[in-house]
């Protein structure tokens, strides 16, 4: 098909989100004279950072040393080493404050902007696209592109724009990741990253919004053990601790079909060790009624449950049989749950898979198959735990490509 118009620039950037936009900025930066255009397939820019953190947009995290940050990333951590010495969490609010933009630490050890807004970011993106004068076009979906001349060709559906160079920032459009399998990059199998557990169960079917703070879970036959808050939904479970689970396990849980069997340990205390203790209790202390004896600091209804499933609600614990403490002693230290599909976690979308680690030189962030082609953010096979992880990631690997693509 003719194309109505080509365009030549100096610069394409593909994806209007998060990393787009500051690969563009950055190449700005460092050299102004420069022909840049981003491209964006949707009629909107930027709404994964307008959507992220419940809308308070999580930058990034409180974590400041790089062999620290990389342990966040379930795929990439060894990739992601080099370039985390180059620009970390901290550069990346320097940067913003920088431009105006203050930030906080919560906690937890997030970090959003002051303003608690999202639109914070965005405006201060827009801002300096409009500075750099910095070209986007939304509604443009790249349908090819190619090597020809000893520059790029990128194909619209009517038009043609020339580039010396291309960043791909499209995150998980498997459209671009088609082109790149066509230019001979390998890509690993997209899968869902970041999820909750579908889970019916009498134990916690009565009990949304309930939790609890420092759970131990895993899936069973498997050896990573997560830890951290445990929340009681109306599907099953949520809460960090599943979320960490799902992102280091997501290559397994989506070839067991999300179909499994989920471990939780609500007191962090050995279960043989547990039932020594119950039987102990029911020798020193047989009046007392066990419905008495929440020592692990569990929500009341969650412990009431568990007494009532274990036939002990009115029983003192000389009242008690070896198989009720048993039951007790499984309900909070390996209380197993049938896992039956997964729900999505709405404030994060990650995808884990991508462009091949081993086809990306991660000093220049460019692919190792074709010159002046270079990748940033989550097109690469690299996703990480919730907490402003996913963000650091787009934030370093568009720094990291700047300082090549700005030449």
């Amino acid at each position: 098909m003719i194309k109505t118009s080509k365009l030549i620039y100096d610069i394409v950037i593909i994806g209007g989100g998060a990393a787009g936009f500051f690969s563009a900025i950055q190449v700005a930066e460092k050299n102004p004279n420069l022909k840049i255009i981003i491209l964006e397939k949707s009629p909107k820019v930027l709404e994964k950072v307008k959507i992220s953190g419940g809308g308070r947009c999580n930058v990034t995290h409180a974590c400041f040393e790089p062999k620290e940050l990389v342990k966040f990333y379930p795929r990439g951590h060894k990739e992601l080493l080099g370039p985390f010495h180059q620009f970390m969490t901290g550069d990346m609010m320097a940067w913003l404050a920088d431009n105006g933009v203050e930030t906080k630490i919560e906690a937890d050890g997030r970090i959003f902007p002051a303003s608690n807004s999202s639109q914070t970011i965005i405006d201060l993106f827009e801002l300096l696209v409009r500075k750099y004068n910095i070209e986007v076009l939304t509604q443009v979906g790249v349908d090819d592109f190619y090597q020809e001349d000893y520059q790029w060709i990128i194909e619209s559906k009517e038009t043609q724009f020339n580039a010396k160079k291309i960043i791909v920032a499209s995150g998980s459009s498997r459209k671009i990741w088609d082109i790149l399998t066509k230019l001979g990059h390998q890509i690993a199998k997209p899968v869902p990253s970041l999820f909750t557990f579908k889970i019916q169960n009498d134990l916690i079917k009565d009990l949304p919004g309930l939790v609890v703070q420092n759970a131990f879970v895993n899936v069973n036959g498997a050896k990573l053990i997560e830890n951290g808050p445990v929340l009681i939904t109306h599907r099953g479970l949520s809460g960090p601790a599943i979320l960490k689970l799902s992102a280091w396990e997501a290559v397994l849980l989506s070839e067991k079909n999300y179909q499994f069997t989920l471990e939780v340990n609500w007191i962090r205390q050995n279960y043989q060790e547990l039932l020594k203790e119950f039987k102990r209790l029911r020798d020193e202390n047989p009046k007392q009624k066990i419905a008495t004896y929440n020592i692990y600091e569990l929500p009341k209804r969650l412990w009431n449950k568990m007494i009532e499933l274990s036939n002990l609600k009115m029983k003192k614990f000389a009242e008690s049989s070896n198989k009720d403490l048993e039951k007790l002693a499984s309900y909070l230290a390996k209380c197993s749950f049938e896992v039956n599909g997964k729900n999505t976690n709405k404030d994060e979308f990650v995808t884990c898979g991508g462009v091949d680690l081993k086809e990306v030189n991660f000093k220049k962030m460019e692919s190792t198959l074709h010159s002046n082609l270079f990748f940033v953010g989550e097109v690469i096979n690299i996703d990480a735990v919730t907490g402003g992880f996913n963000f650091q990631n787009a934030w370093t690997t568009s720094f990291i490509a700047a300082q090549t693509v700005a030449e």
